[in-house]
């Protein structure tokens, strides 16, 4: 598989998708929340001319010094103190929440929180698990909400877009994640799995089924 293709797959990653439809090939400061799993040399692999800002509760999240290396600055902060005076204000381009508020029980008051850090014109997307994951089949690697015991509340498209509302945001689009990409690759990823010795985990199923809903703004 060549260099370029291999591109074009990790873009379809809804997160990445946001990133490229905003911003393309140019420059732009990025604020990932929960910044794990090799998470900056993902990114920066497809954006180059990201400054890359990590935040997490913990370093020790499967990281490594490449990782870091890549980053212009890391935070290792709780976000449930809603103390954000380290993070500079009116500075970022685009912030990322993936899968992060639904760990969270307060995971509304530190979106607001975060609105502030985001310059005039900037982006958020926030990813997490919509009430349709109260009604999957549990399965490993989580495809019910309760398969996750971090999980700790749930959030709903209609609370969040009232919440950017409210506080000086436009909502740009929000519903159901849902990647064609990936829907229509689910019979495909299944066997390419077990090819690879993988176990088919429950995010293969995730746009398919519907498990996640997103809220992507800009702030006015």
């Amino acid at each position: 598989m060549t260099e370029s293709v291999k591109r074009w797959l990790r873009r379809q990653n809804p997160k990445f998708n946001f990133l490229h439809h905003s911003f393309g090939n140019n420059s732009f400061r990025l604020l990932d929340i929960g910044t794990g799993n090799h998470s900056a040399t993902k990114t920066v692999s497809l954006f180059p001319a990201c400054e890359y800002h990590g935040l997490d509760i913990s370093r020790d999240y499967n990281n490594d010094a490449e990782d870091f290396g890549l980053m212009k600055a890391f935070y290792e902060m709780d976000l449930t103190r809603l103390d954000f005076s380290r993070l500079p204000d009116d500075y970022f381009d685009a912030i990322l929440v993936v899968h992060v508020i639904e760990h969270l029980h307060n995971g509304d008051e530190v979106l607001k929180g975060l609105i502030s850090k985001l310059r005039k014109g900037g982006s958020m997307y926030v990813e997490y698990p919509g009430p349709r994951s109260k009604k999957l089949p549990s399965m490993k690697g989580t495809l019910n909400f309760h398969d996750d015991s971090t999980h700790v509340r749930l959030y709903t498209v209609k609370e969040l877009t009232a919440l950017f509302s409210g506080n000086g945001c436009t909502v740009r689009s929000a519903g159901t994640r849902r990647s064609w990409f990936y829907t229509l690759a689910t019979p495909f990823r299944i066997p390419l799995r077990w090819a690879r010795g993988k176990e088919v985990t429950g995010n293969v199923f995730w746009d398919l089924l519907g498990f996640a809903e997103y809220v992507w703004i800009r702030k006015n």
